[in-house]
């Protein structure tokens, strides 16, 4: 077999990977063994290792205690559609979130006051040390984790009005616009950002990902007047989601 110039490991892991993209392995199929691939290939145990690590880093492959190493199904990515605020009715946050209006969703929340670390401080426009409403979400859609969002709101301005905690009283769950507007706060203008990264490990546990896989993490922050009055981290599986934005032209 004729390789490059690349390390051995990576040209092992990336003819193993070519399989897997043409089907030659295909989901499900156990992963030739580190014996198998040494003698198929021609190297080391530890060349043979270390390429078996490649493909477990991409995602491509799995462990499976006592058993072996087998291919991953990959899942077909779904649209996360970003549009800035919609009104809805009574549509949930989940499905602000969903680019197909056949997703229907439900959530588990958590609600507690803490003082703002200097990241949240600076999105906030406050001082650290300022306290904050953080909520944490996981969002399912047909009984699967999604997603997990963790929203913080300054205290300076739902603190003892009916929205302090997002998931209570009459507009449990509404929104953010929805929310600030029962406390005559108009909000007009939202901003978000989008990067990725490896996933923290309670992370990739909570979403039903393996270690390694890398998360998308859209920063958002409402504004009402130029003031910040809630910024959230909404993280996903990078593999199950491509983000869309469908922006007006003015």
């Amino acid at each position: 077999m004729a390789f490059g110039d690349q390390p051995a490991y990576l040209r092992v892991a990336d003819d193993l990977r070519k399989k897997i993209v043409a089907g030659d392995l295909p989901p499900h199929a156990r992963l030739p063994s580190q014996a198998r691939i040494r003698e198929e290939y021609g190297v080391s145990d530890t060349v043979a290792l270390e390429a078996r690590k490649v493909l477990m880093a991409e995602g491509l492959v799995e462990g499976r205690s006592g058993s072996g190493t087998y291919v991953r199904a990959q899942p077909v990515p779904r649209r996360l559609m970003r549009t800035g605020y919609r009104a809805r009715g009574e549509s949930s946050p989940f499905r602000q979130e969903q680019g197909d209006d056949r997703v229907s969703g439900t959530w588990e929340s958590g609600s507690e006051q803490e003082e703002a670390s200097p990241e949240i401080a600076e999105r906030l426009r406050i001082e650290p040390g300022e306290r904050v409403m953080r909520t944490r979400y996981l969002f399912r859609a047909a009984n699967e984790p999604v997603m997990l969002s963790t929203s913080w709101e300054p205290l300076a301005v739902t603190g003892r009005t009916p929205v302090m905690l997002p998931e209570e009283g009459p507009l449990a769950g509404r929104g953010v616009v929805e929310r600030m507007a029962a406390v005559d706060i108009v909000v007009d203008n939202v901003a978000e950002e989008v990067g990725a990264r490896p996933g923290l490990a309670e992370e990739v546990l909570a979403l039903g990902g393996v270690p390694g896989h890398v998360v998308l993490v859209i920063s958002r922050t409402y504004f009402a007047g130029g003031r910040p009055v809630e910024t959230a981290d909404v993280v996903t599986l990078a593999e199950r989601y491509r983000v869309a934005y469908h922006l007006p032209v003015k």
